[in-house]
C-alpha cells in the first residue's frame, strides 16, 4: 500500500521500509519524514537518487524530486537514512555509515531495475554519500548533482580549522563527551523543526567526519590526467558556514573541466547551507519559519535543466 504526503507527488516508499525492516516502520518515524518514491506513470529510461543530509529527512530534497519528476520525466528515489527521522531517535546511539551507504544503494538498485541511466545527487552529507557512490559504483552513469555537499567541513573563522574538526571527530574524544553532551543538550525531536533533528548529534558527526575521510581518499585517486568524469552540477553558498566549498573545488580540480558545471550563490545572498535546497520555507507548528527558503530556488533549478540540455 502506498500513501501521498500532503503537497508531494511522492509516495511513502513501502518496499523501502521491507528493506530495512529491523529498525524502519511507518509507526517508528515521524509524519513527514518517510522515504519517498516518484515513479512515472508510464515507462522512462531517467531515474535519480536523492538523498537527504546529517539530521533531516527526505522532505528536505522533495521540492528538487518534484521538479525532476514532473518537469524532467524522471523516476526518482529518496532514500531515509539509518537513524533518521525517528519519533525516538535514541540518541542515534548504534548509527552506521555502512548502513547509510546500503540504504543509499538499495535506492540505486530499484533505480536501475526502473530505468536506463540513474543520476544521483544530494544536501550537505547526502552530497558526499552520493559523491562516493558515483565514484565507486557502475550503476552511477549519470549525473551526479551536489547541494552544499559536505565533502570539507568548513573552516569558521581558522584557516584549517576544518579539517581538524574532521580529525577530532575520528578520535575517541567524542566518546567520551557525547554521554555529557546528551545530557545537556535539547532532546532530538522537536516541534520547531518537523523534518529532521534539532541539532547534529556527536555521534551521526562521527560516522559524517569518517564519510569524509573515505571521500578524500576518493578524490586523491583522480587528476586532471585522470579525472573524475561523470557531469556534475554542484550548488554551493558562500555563507554555508557548514559544508567547505574548498571540497568542492577540489573535485572541480579533478573533473573534466567540460562536464564540471559549478552554480556558486554569493555571499551577500546569505543563503545557508540547508536552504539551498528548501522552495519554501520549513515553519515549525506555531506558524513560525524554522528553516528559510531559498529565494533563488527557481533559477537553480532552471540552471540545471540547461546543464541537461547541455546549454
Amino acid at each position: 500500500m502506498t500513501q501521498s504526503i500532503a503537497g508531494i507527488s511522492g509516495q511513502i516508499w513501502d518496499e523501502y521500509y521491507a528493506e530495512f525492516k529491523d529498525y524502519f516502520s511507518r509507526d517508528l518515524v515521524r509524519d513527514g519524514c518517510h522515504p519517498l518514491i516518484f515513479e512515472q506513470a508510464d515507462p522512462t529510461d531517467k531515474a535519480i537518487v536523492l538523498v537527504h543530509g546529517l539530521s533531516d529527512s527526505p522532505y528536505f530534497m522533495s521540492a528538487i524530486g518534484e521538479y525532476f519528476y514532473q518537469k524532467l520525466g524522471y523516476n526518482v528515489y529518496m532514500p531515509l537514512l539509518h537513524f533518521h527521522g525517528l519519533k525516538d531517535p535514541q540518541g542515534m546511539e548504534g548509527v552506521e555509515l555502512e548502513e547509510w551507504k546500503a540504504n543509499v544503494r538499495f535506492a540505486i538498485n530499484v533505480a536501475e531495475g526502473k530505468a536506463k541511466t540513474v543520476s544521483i545527487g544530494g544536501l550537505s552529507m547526502g552530497g558526499a554519500l552520493s559523491f562516493y557512490m558515483a565514484a565507486t559504483s557502475p550503476r552511477i552513469d549519470g549525473a551526479l548533482y551536489l547541494f552544499s555537499a559536505t565533502l570539507d567541513l568548513a573552516d569558521g573563522h581558522f584557516g584549517s580549522l576544518g579539517e581538524l574538526k574532521e580529525r577530532i571527530l575520528r578520535t575517541f574524544w567524542p566518546d567520551l563527551v557525547d554521554p555529557i553532551l546528551e545530557r545537556i543538550s535539547p532532546p532530538l525531536v522537536s516541534d520547531d523543526n518537523p523534518y529532521g533533528y534539532t541539532h547534529v548529534d556527536l555521534d551521526g558527526a562521527q560516522e559524517l567526519a569518517r564519510l569524509i575521510k573515505e571521500t578524500d581518499s576518493l578524490l586523491k585517486g583522480f587528476s586532471s590526467k585522470a579525472p573524475f568524469a561523470k557531469r556534475v552540477f554542484a550548488a554551493h553558498s558562500e555563507s554555508d558556514t557548514t559544508a567547505g566549498l574548498e571540497g568542492i573545488r577540489e573535485l572541480q580540480s579533478v573533473s573534466d573541466p567540460a562536464l564540471f558545471h559549478p552554480y556558486i550563490f554569493p555571499k551577500a545572498w546569505e543563503i545557508s547551507h540547508a536552504s539551498v535546497v528548501l522552495k519554501d520555507p520549513i515553519m515549525n507548528t506555531e506558524g513560525q519559519i524554522s528553516k528559510n527558503a531559498n529565494p533563488r530556488f527557481t533559477e537553480m533549478m532552471s540552471a540545471i535543466k540547461n546543464f541537461l540540455d547541455g546549454n
